[in-house]
């Protein structure tokens, strides 16, 4: 794999987008079904369907234990909401199931690799959603792989050409280290920059100021 500057990639991006500072939230449960609810929809229709279902149930187990059509109600503005509401009642009941309450482990007190293996093992909980969970309610070092940040770690070079988003995750997390705030701002900075530049068609290469440590910019001026 060739050699790439990570840090010195994501300061660039955090001087141009952030500056991208870590807070989490503290909120794992709720970061949990929050970003089974982002999935497929933008950031506003996800706040809208969250902030509805916590509306319409006061609790979590008022959740597990309405009708799951009552539930897809609340959570239409997210979208996809006929299969996203019968994964968060599952996912609800399972935690309960295994913690006696609705709330989860300690997992700051595990390592990685097992808080990780704890969250995709609930049902439909894949890498992607659990990374959010620990770097952003916890601000544990993991890295969340979305469209953009996979489309661009391929690109620059950063992970080796048709790698998995799974195993992405990996590499970019050892490239940064035990650092949750690198991760965090990383993340941010190559999903800014995927958005604004480095789109999925005809990326504005020209106006890249990645471009110079970017194998696809090489490739196409070779």
């Amino acid at each position: 794999m060739p050699h790439h500057d990570i840090n010195a990639i994501t300061d660039t991006l955090d001087e141009t987008y952030g500056p991208f500072v870590l807070t989490p939230n503290e909120d794992p449960l709720g970061e949990l079904i929050s970003t089974i609810l982002s999935q497929h929809t933008s950031d506003i229709n996800t706040a809208r369907a969250y902030g509805s279902l916590l509306a319409t149930f006061p609790t979590w187990d008022d959740v597990v234990h309405a009708p799951t059509d009552r539930v897809i109600e609340a959570i239409r503005t997210g979208g996809l909401a006929n299969s996203k509401a019968p994964r968060i009642q599952a996912v609800l009941r399972e935690i309960d199931e295994r913690e006696g309450d609705y709330r989860l482990p300690d997992l700051r007190a595990m390592p990685l690799a097992e808080a990780k293996a704890w969250l995709t093992s609930l049902p439909g909980v894949g890498p992607k959603t659990a990374a959010c969970v620990l770097l952003f309610a916890l601000g544990m070092p993991a890295m969340p792989v979305d469209t953009h940040v996979h489309r661009l770690a391929l690109r620059i070079g950063l992970a080796p050409a048709r790698m998995s988003a799974e195993r992405t995750e990996d590499v970019l997390e050892e490239l940064l280290g035990d650092n949750a705030e690198r991760i965090y701002a990383c993340h941010r900075g190559l999903i800014a920059h995927g958005r604004a530049i480095c789109i999925a068609r005809n990326p504005r290469c020209s106006a890249c100021l990645l471009r110079k440590s970017c194998d696809y910019y090489r490739e196409l001026h070779a």
